[in-house]
């Protein structure tokens, strides 16, 4: 893997987070109240499906279990994850929680995978948190616990989603695409019953209510995810974890272009500390 290769690998998985970045304002603004299981389904279950029958391929032997587990960590569970913090926290706030997810990938990485733990790495952890939180902390945020555990929960899934990814790689007879496609579907699947159950139909759908579920699953869910699980093919691990901290930069950049919020001095601080974490974080050539 030369510079290059490297440099425009990591571009194109940045692109993900940043489309990520908007589910914290579609969900509040355009999505049905306190509905996070069925936001969920609807775009976990749709991308799926649209990935599925373009590729019609399926997994064989031990990769049935294999990519059941992958899509209840990094779809089903932290789908509802997402979405219930996202009703329960501020954006920003939301994505501070969400943002210890590298450490959990270092030492999880380190104790289970023997994967190499880099002094620079944590530090780098740090210095991504830290921008983080100059980017929502600056103002007045009320700080709810149920949250905050929803959050967690949703960060050490994606992060057991993004190791066992990299550890298991995909079926040499499946392509990017139906491997992505089969991930959604299967985490769609196992929230359907959960929604059907602990949530109501909505009575009226409305023209805004579409355009949100539709955004959640083709820019969210179809090319959010093909993006995201090249990139963990692609690049480390922890490489692609730090990638994740740019969805709070896109929150908060949406905020203050669509929302009104504010933006000061410090939150470009944040944006500063952010972008130098993912740089020392990057994979080293000799």
């Amino acid at each position: 893997m030369n510079k290059l290769s490297t440099f425009s690998d990591i571009l194109i998985t940045a692109l993900a987070p940043v489309i990520w970045g908007s589910t914290y304002i579609v969900t509040t603004q355009t999505l049905p109240p306190h509905m996070p299981l069925l936001a969920s389904v609807i775009r976990a279950l749709g991308a799926g499906c649209i990935l599925l029958l373009i590729c019609q391929i399926r997994p064989h032997g031990i990769w049935w279990l294999r990519i059941a587990i992958l899509g209840f960590l990094n779809i089903g569970l932290f789908f509802y994850c997402l979405f219930a913090a996202a009703y329960f926290l501020p954006g920003g706030l939301a994505s501070l929680v969400m943002s210890c997810q590298p450490i959990i990938v270092m030492v999880v990485g380190a104790i289970i995978f023997r994967h190499k733990l880099r002094p620079v790495h944590l530090f780098s952890a740090a210095i991504g948190v830290t921008g983080i939180g100059l980017l929502v902390l600056n103002s007045a945020v009320a700080l709810n616990f149920k949250g905050v555990a929803i959050g967690l929960i949703g960060t050490f899934s994606m992060a057991m989603g993004i190791l066992l990814n990299k550890h298991w790689g995909r079926p040499e007879n499946m392509s990017l695409l139906a491997f992505t496609g089969w991930q959604l579907a299967m985490g769609g699947l196992m929230l359907l019953p959960a929604a059907l159950t602990l949530e109501k139909l909505p009575e009226t759908l409305t023209f805004t209510n579409m355009l949100g579920y539709g955004w959640l699953t083709l820019a969210g869910g179809v090319l959010g995810y093909v993006v995201w699980f090249r990139g963990i093919e692609k690049l480390p691990p922890v490489t692609t974890s730090f990638l994740g901290f740019i969805s709070s930069l896109s929150a908060c950049v949406l905020g203050y272009i669509i929302l009104g919020q504010t933006f000061t001095q410090l939150q470009l601080l944040g944006c500063v500390a952010i972008v130098s974490s993912i740089y020392l974080a990057r994979p080293q050539h000799r």
